[in-house]
Order: structure tokens, then C-alpha cells, then sequence
């Protein structure tokens, strides 16, 4: 089993990666994205540390985000 400290070290990385990630994709300042990735249903479940999200590639994980904020249900939510 991984330590906790490892897991928390893989999720602000994971954090880190998608927050620049989604800055540079977008033309957005760091607390809008910010609020992006961390209001997300992805961010739930990269914090579920038994569905192991947190051992993916950053790289990975923000496709999935991006998946995320694409769907029609995510747009509605956030763009009232």
C-alpha cells in the first residue's frame, strides 16, 4: 500500500499539471481554472483513492477533465 503522503504528493501533482494545462489550453487566469478543476466531478474522484485515478499520468487525467467539461451536463452546471 502507498503512503498517504505519496498519494496526497500524486494528487497536488495531477492538480498542478491540469491547472496548467487548462490555463494554457483556454487563455484563462489561474483562479478560473483553479475553479475548473477543482469544482469538477474528476477532482471527486481523483480525491477516491481506491479507484487508484491518482497513479494515472497527469496527461491522462486531464483528457479526462476536458472529456468532463465538454459533456453537455457539465456546461449547464457551470454556465448557469
Amino acid at each position: 500500500m502507498i503512503p498517504q503522503n505519496q498519494i496526497d504528493f500524486l494528487i497536488n501533482r495531477i492538480v498542478d499539471q491540469m491547472t496548467a494545462c487548462y490555463i494554457q489550453d483556454n487563455d484563462v487566469d489561474l483562479p478560473t481554472a483553479l475553479k475548473m478543476v477543482y469544482g469538477s466531478k474528476l477532482y471527486e474522484r481523483l480525491l477516491n483513492t481506491e479507484g487508484g485515478l491518482y497513479a494515472q499520468s497527469p496527461g491522462y487525467v486531464y483528457e479526462l477533465l476536458k472529456e468532463e467539461l465538454a459533456s453537455p451536463e457539465t456546461t449547464r452546471r457551470t454556465h448557469p
